[in-house]
């Protein structure tokens, strides 16, 4: 696997290595021992799947403290923009965003360190998504901020009127009325 930097230390892009015939095609999507030596020592514990259509935004989440979550983001079918968002106070890059186009076809993944918000806009007409968490899926710690946060300014490659939100995401607060963030200066993994 190839792993490529961002403009934001931790959020990386994974390239799969894919082997391909007139059969289809085969690649290893993920390896512990890889991503440990490559990535950072993570845990997955829990993997996740969503089906949506074309414009449902779902983001920008995260969860608090003890719980928090990395994540590693792939799609299986389709096409999404995925966004991390450094949510770390403190960090010189806090409020600034990481976004890729993942896709059945490209089979690049992202992972979004602990510390950060991840969302992200299906561009096709369908896509499935999965990811994997290093933490279980605590409710009571859940945060997010609005998708159309002025600081982040998420570009999501979709006109406004195309979007669609839960309920739900539709009332989150902004990065600046969020409470609870993280701290750049705690690691979150000790």
């Amino acid at each position: 696997m190839k792993v490529i930097a961002t403009e934001i230390e931790g959020v990386v892009i994974i390239e799969p290595t894919v082997f391909g015939d007139g059969r289809g095609y085969f690649f290893e999507s993920y390896s512990q021992r890889e991503f440990d030596a490559k990535v950072r020592p993570v845990r997955f514990v829990q993997d996740n799947e969503s089906e949506s259509r074309y414009g449902v935004l779902r983001g920008l989440h995260f969860q608090k403290g003890a719980n928090a979550q990395s994540k590693l983001v792939r799609v299986v079918k389709g096409r999404v923009l995925d966004v991390a968002a450094d949510i770390r106070k403190g960090s010189p890059t806090f409020g600034k965003y990481i976004s890729v186009e993942l896709s059945a076809e490209n089979k690049r993944q992202l992972f979004v360190p602990r510390g950060f918000a991840h969302g992200f806009a299906v561009l096709s007409e369908e896509a499935v998504f999965q990811y994997k968490c290093d933490n279980p899926y605590a409710p009571e710690t859940e945060g997010a901020i609005i998708w159309n946060d002025p600081t982040v300014a998420v570009d999501w490659h979709l006109p406004e009127t195309d979007i669609i939100l839960s309920e739900k995401d539709k009332h989150h607060p902004t990065l600046e009325q969020a409470e609870e963030l993280f701290d750049y200066h705690t690691d979150y993994y000790a």
